[in-house]
């Protein structure tokens, strides 16, 4: 499995760019939201994602690991392929995607491309089981779990769909002053001092 690329795009196109890496060019599909981050010439680090099937063999770029952890979230939802979850990436940010998974939000995962009432609720409802199971995890692992109460709790959640731990989350909000804020705003902070 490829982790990660480092090197000059060679070529950009619509759905994809093509990276140099010591002389070989690697074909990378990425979100139109990361394509109009990244300029010909530049030097990159890419996140990526293979996929093989029968037939292809696909690689997936991600300028962040936030990104790269939607995308494999969405890709185990029945229903979801690939293409599905970069329009998706493409619509979203991944702390939006994360809030209205936690709260239940149908109506904003529906305007996403390609997902209806019956897909939204099912990601609300595959998802939110991954973030149990792996608070769960977290909760065993620990004696004396941090008790976080609130909007503080459903950001805690979100960063977890994002690939965080539970530990090193609740590490950075316990430096943070996160009285008065919103979920959202708790989310945007937490990432900031996450990466």
């Amino acid at each position: 499995m490829i982790n990660h690329l480092k090197g000059i795009i060679e070529l950009k196109k619509d759905s994809f760019i093509v990276i140099d890496v010591n002389g070989v060019g690697y074909k990378v599909s990425m979100s139109d939201t990361s394509l109009q981050k990244l300029n010909l010439n530049e030097e990159v680090k890419i996140f990526t994602y293979m996929r093989i099937s029968e037939d292809d063999i696909n690689l997936y770029g991600f300028l962040n690991y936030e990104e790269l952890s939607m995308f494999e979230l969405l890709i185990s939802v029945g229903g979801i392929g690939s293409k599905s979850a970069l329009k998706i990436l493409s619509n979203i940010l991944p702390s939006k995607f994360a809030l209205a998974v936690i709260t239940s939000d149908v109506n904003t995962l529906k305007k996403l491309p390609g997902i209806g009432v019956k897909t939204a609720q099912r990601i609300i409802l595959e998802l939110k089981d991954k973030i149990k199971a792996s608070e769960k995890e977290e909760e065993e692992k620990e004696e004396n779990p941090t008790q976080i109460e609130g909007n503080a709790k459903d950001a805690e959640d979100a960063l977890q769909v994002l690939g965080y731990t539970r530990k090193d989350i609740e590490n950075v909000l316990e430096k943070m002053d996160i009285s008065g804020l919103s979920v959202e705003e708790i989310i945007k902070l937490g990432l900031k001092n996450l990466s």
